[in-house]
């Protein structure tokens, strides 16, 4: 029992940090493009206080914890002013998926990490799982955030390069997105969605 709590305190850890990191590369991307907002705001920082949402970064993972579900969250969101961005919508894209490309890199680094350890796993057990933790926790945020929905980074994205025209309809559904990410949720969806590539990218790194 100890040894579970250990582990799930672990896991809760890296996925703060994950969680910071992602919203720091969202802020540092914004700043580097021309806007200075999320700079002026205390948000290009890695101290997780600043970027802690009670609900994505608290309440969620802790009943994800609690029922063994997927360990998934998210942080309170870095403004960004499009005005102030140099190429506006073209930049805003990139900003976006700053993010999860975050993500996919300290997933990298944590599957480079498990292979330098090799059989040396047995001898740093926490080390070996938190790697793992990280690798894990780092695929299903990326794969998470670029879902095409709004207010998801996926959906910033996809937002980014529709046609004007398009634009204007998709964006109806954002006051609905986290209602409709909630129903992905409850219903079992959205492990279908993001379920396939995530085991197929672990298998790939592991």
């Amino acid at each position: 029992m100890q040894g579970d709590i250990a582990l799930q305190a672990l896991a809760f850890l890296v996925l703060l940090f994950s969680l910071t990191f992602h919203e720091a590369a969202h802020a540092w991307s914004a700043w580097r493009l021309g806007d200075p907002t999320a700079k002026q705001l205390g948000r290009l920082s890695l101290n997780p206080a600043v970027h802690v949402d009670p609900l994505g970064t608290l309440l969620l993972p802790g009943l994800a914890i609690a029922t063994g579900a997927p360990l998934i969250g998210w942080a309170k969101p870095v403004p960004v002013n499009l005005r102030g961005l140099r190429r506006g919508r073209r930049d805003y894209v990139l900003v976006s998926a700053a993010g999860p490309g975050s993500n996919l890199v300290l997933a990298l680094a944590a599957s480079a990490g498990l292979a330098a350890l090799g059989n040396g796993a047995l001898e740093a057990p926490l080390l070996a799982e938190a790697l793992f933790a990280a690798l894990r926790i780092n695929l299903l945020l990326a794969l998470f955030n670029m879902i095409p929905l709004p207010p998801l980074d996926g959906g910033n994205v996809l937002g980014g390069i529709l046609p004007p025209s398009a634009l204007v309809g998709f964006e109806r559904v954002r006051p609905y997105g986290i209602a409709i990410l909630y129903g992905l949720m409850l219903t079992g969806l959205l492990w279908k969605v993001i379920g396939p590539p995530y085991v197929f990218l672990m298998r790939a790194l592991t």
